[in-house]
């Protein structure tokens, strides 16, 4: 009933995008049990800092920051516009910086979202990814998880890959760490795989996120 009842209450998103996170909602019995407790963790710290009226900041760290962490960060604040969550931001780094994926950036697309680089030709672009013609864009590009724009102290560090979470035994300035990971599509890069394991990785991030979400 809060999926529901939020769903009904959700903003205006491109037809294709809503249709998508519709169906996502649909599938939240698919999540495995630890997979959930792990995900109410990062519920239960977005609600205490709305609680108290301070924003809830998620950074999304992997290696590289140019997959998993950029889909745990698009689709974490797509689902906080789905519910209706205000105070919430999201964010993403890697223990060093590279690019925005363009793989993992088509399979965004193909999901429904309006995705324009800046200068597609540069080697980190920065991305304006749109949920509706009317939406304030998340800008996207590769960093490392202390440079700005991300916060530095007081958020919650969501570590999605296996390498990142084991390379850093310290995660500064987070009030709280998570280890929510995530199998890397990119080892689907140049077979004929490749489309399928980057939209299996997009729906199952989308699936989680919006399960967490609809949490709070």
């Amino acid at each position: 009933m809060t999926v529901n009842r939020m769903e009904e209450a959700s903003p205006v998103f491109y037809p294709e995008l809503k249709q998508y996170l519709t169906e996502a909602s649909k599938r939240f019995d698919t999540i495995p049990s630890d997979r959930k407790a792990e995900l109410s963790k990062v519920a239960d710290f977005i609600r205490e800092r709305l609680s108290k009226l301070e924003p809830a900041k998620l950074t999304f760290i992997c290696t590289h920051n140019s997959r998993r962490s950029h889909l745990s960060q698009i689709w974490a604040q797509v689902a906080a516009d789905y519910y209706c969550l205000d105070n919430v931001e999201t964010y993403s780094g890697g223990t060093e910086a590279t690019a925005f994926n363009p793989r993992a950036v088509a399979a965004m697309q193909r999901c429904g979202l309006r995705i324009v680089a800046d200068d597609p030709t540069a080697t980190n672009p920065l991305y304006s990814v749109y949920n509706s013609a009317s939406s304030t864009p998340q800008v996207c590009f590769s960093k490392a998880y202390g440079d700005p724009p991300n916060p530095s102290k007081g958020y919650c560090a969501v570590m999605t890959c296996s390498q990142a979470d084991d390379a850093c035994p310290l995660v500064m300035g987070c009030d709280l760490r998570i280890p929510i990971r995530y199998e890397d599509p990119k080892v689907a890069d140049g077979t004929e795989l490749e489309a399928q394991r980057y939209d299996e990785r997009s729906a199952q991030i989308c699936c989680e996120m919006l399960y967490l979400m609809s949490l709070v």
